[in-house]
């Protein structure tokens, strides 16, 4: 569908497409092999998890006396951490995120980056955390009901030919998941930051770009054209342009890991050309990290 389409054509036929965007993303949670206890860890709560060898400092009221009884070791009972934090995404749904330099091979760079948003919340969901999206009127909560409102709500487009994360709705305390190109203009990205870190998230950027963005395999005269057609340039030795594009796109791939270093983030670039598996164990881990 041509991206000068009306918005809501454009957003209806994506809607169409919900049902195999959201198989998909259970498909891929699937592959990730977390096992049965998930992000869980030892504290405070009421569910049991497992038992352990008593260790020096463990209390006498610790220690599960009838488990204890079978041997000679003394077990301590442990159980679950049930503060489920609160997650909540954002996900650029503008017109460059609508690239693919090759679409027979790769999907568009929207697909991945909602694909990977909703597998993310499939995972999180079933390991007892909350999830929401930014910007979205969609309040981090659990349940498959809210991945089905996730889902709905991701497949919507932008106007703008490049996007700014949306602080709206940024779950404090918690942690952010930002998921873009990030090739707009980089003051959104650092008062997005600013204002997350200053109100104690933290999470990660995630950059998603096509090989095209990355390898820069133009010559001879090429027209460039942002997706939204507000931008334009023409020249007709697109091969001298490539040394200095790629010193760029390194400057602002630089930049963007400073800033989340800065803000206690995670910085990750994910190309389509790549499988999806590894990044949302990335994703997965990064996010248990910052516990």
């Amino acid at each position: 569908m041509s991206v000068q389409a009306p918005l809501r054509a454009r957003a209806e036929a994506l809607g169409q497409a919900l049902p195999p965007l959201l198989a998909a993303a259970e498909q891929l949670a699937a592959t990730v092999m977390l096992g049965e206890h998930g992000r869980r860890r030892a504290g405070m709560g009421d569910e049991f998890w497992q038992y352990r060898p008593a260790h020096p400092g463990d209390s006498a009221r610790m220690i599960d006396w009838r488990r204890s009884a079978r041997g000679d070791a003394h077990f301590v009972r442990e159980r679950e951490w049930q503060a489920a934090q609160a997650v909540t995404l954002w996900v650029d749904g503008a017109r460059s995120m609508a690239f693919s330099g090759d679409p027979a091979r790769r999907p568009p760079k929207a697909d991945r980056a909602r694909l990977l948003a909703l597998a993310l919340a499939v995972l999180l969901v079933r390991g007892g955390e909350r999830v929401g999206l930014a910007g979205e009127g969609i309040p981090p909560r659990g349940g498959r009901g809210q991945v089905l409102r996730l889902a709905a709500a991701l497949a919507a487009d932008r106007p703008d030919d490049y996007g700014a994360p949306d602080t709206r709705g940024l779950a404090a305390p918690g942690q952010a998941v930002f998921v873009s190109d990030f090739l707009g203009d980089p003051a959104g990205v650092e008062a997005a930051l600013a204002e997350a870190a200053g109100r104690g998230l933290r999470g990660v950027l995630l950059q998603v770009l096509d090989p095209a963005e990355e390898e820069f395999p133009f010559d001879g005269r090429t027209i460039f054209e942002s997706m939204g057609g507000s931008l334009r340039h023409e020249t007709l030795r697109a091969g001298d342009l490539r040394a200095r594009y790629l010193a760029r796109l390194a400057e602002r791939k630089a930049r963007l890991e400073t800033l989340a270093r800065m803000a206690g983030w995670l910085y990750h670039c994910h190309h389509t050309g790549q499988g999806a598996q590894g990044v949302l164990l990335w994703l997965y881990r990064a996010l248990e990290r910052g516990r």
